[in-house]
């Protein structure tokens, strides 16, 4: 079934999965009109899909350049595509020691959001009740704006059409409560797995398996054009 959005994000996204994907609500798809999704994410979900990576969970594909997450379920059958915000600096990696101290105690260099597969889920934190650990070893959540970010003018950085204002965040990843009551919460509900594209670092080392595949792909085209032209 063709998605009610043509012309958006989502709708890019399609060809990766390997079911038709039913339309969304409105509320499932936040991306700006015409943004669009990155081939390295669409071929990311693609990999996913086909080698059952996540063995069935739900699977969410966050890119931080462009500021977009996309969550799929269990079967590969896109749920919905959001803004994000991120770490307000940029790296792969979360620095020792950090996730024992308070948050305003955090140097601004430390701020980033880690690439990387990681499996999640709900589970208790120490000051805001059960949360959605993308990575409990890191401290890295995936929550709503939080509330006193007024300052910090997060729904209106979520709002803008591009991702130039939305790093924000001392690491953890948010989305406006909408996308996070009608998406998130149902689909992660009982755990799932989390992509997060890299900064800095290459796809070799951030997702060395799926960079192998693509690279396999990338020579088998070419060794096949040059068959043709023969």
């Amino acid at each position: 079934m063709a998605l009610a959005f043509a012309g958006t994000g989502m709708a890019q996204a399609k060809d990766a999965v390997a079911e038709p994907v039913p339309a969304p609500t409105p509320s499932n798809d936040e991306l700006p009109k015409d943004q669009p999704v990155s081939d390295t994410v669409i071929e990311l979900a693609g990999w996913v899909v086909a080698t059952k990576d996540t063995q069935g969970y739900p699977f969410a594909i966050m890119d931080k350049a462009a500021a977009q997450i996309l969550v799929f379920d269990g079967k590969g059958k896109l749920r919905g595509a959001a803004p994000g915000l991120f770490g307000s600096a940029k790296g792969d990696h979360v620095a020792p020691g950090i996730t024992g101290i308070a948050l305003s105690a955090i140097p601004g260099r430390d701020r980033t959001t880690p690439a990387g597969r990681f499996i999640g889920g709900y589970g208790p934190s120490s000051d805001a009740g059960e949360v959605l650990w993308v990575d409990y070893d890191s401290a890295i959540s995936l929550h709503p704006i939080p509330p006193g970010s007024k300052t910090e003018k997060r729904a209106e950085r979520l709002a803008t059409p591009t991702p130039d204002d939305n790093r924000i965040s001392h690491g953890c990843i948010n989305v406006s409560p909408t996308f996070y009551e009608a998406v998130i919460q149902p689909t992660f509900k009982k755990g799932g797995v989390f992509y997060v594209l890299p900064d800095k670092d290459s796809l070799e080392q951030t997702f060395p398996e799926f960079a192998a595949s693509r690279a396999g792909k990338s020579a088998d085209e070419e060794s096949g054009e040059r068959h043709a032209s023969n």
